[in-house]
């Protein structure tokens, strides 16, 4: 009874969230997607902006690339990338940025978006 006591709480902790569900491998495969716009390794941009530090930093921030005015008036607000920030904007970025310039659709599966964006910060520092 006691060890039940013990790992119910913790079983349920693990299934209820998937933020410690992240897989760094896997994440490096979600983001091949991602890879032909953007890079992680790198302050180099392409397409899209460098992705290298993006996890915590301000919008808008990579002075070398120019943002959408949309993006802008984000970053004018107090965007921030933080892990949630970016869960909902890969999520569907259209709907977090209207009128902004990423072309992607979205990642839909939640796992897939916890993995890329523990991807984007362990590649990216």
């Amino acid at each position: 009874m006691y060890r039940l006591l013990v790992t119910a709480p913790i079983a349920i902790a693990l299934l209820a969230s998937p933020a410690l569900a992240q897989d760094v491998k896997k994440g490096e495969r979600v983001f091949k997607r991602c890879a032909a716009c953007h890079v992680v390794n790198s302050d180099k941009n392409r397409v899209g902006p460098s992705l290298q530090g993006v996890v915590g930093r301000k919008a808008g921030a990579v002075e070398s690339f120019k943002y959408s005015k949309a993006l802008m008036d984000k970053a004018g607000e107090g965007l921030v990338w933080t892990k949630e920030n970016l869960d909902t904007y890969l999520t569907n970025p259209k709907k977090m940025i209207p009128r902004g310039k990423m072309a992607f659709a979205g990642l839909r599966k939640e796992d897939q978006r916890a993995d890329v964006i523990a991807y984007i910060e362990a590649a990216g520092k």
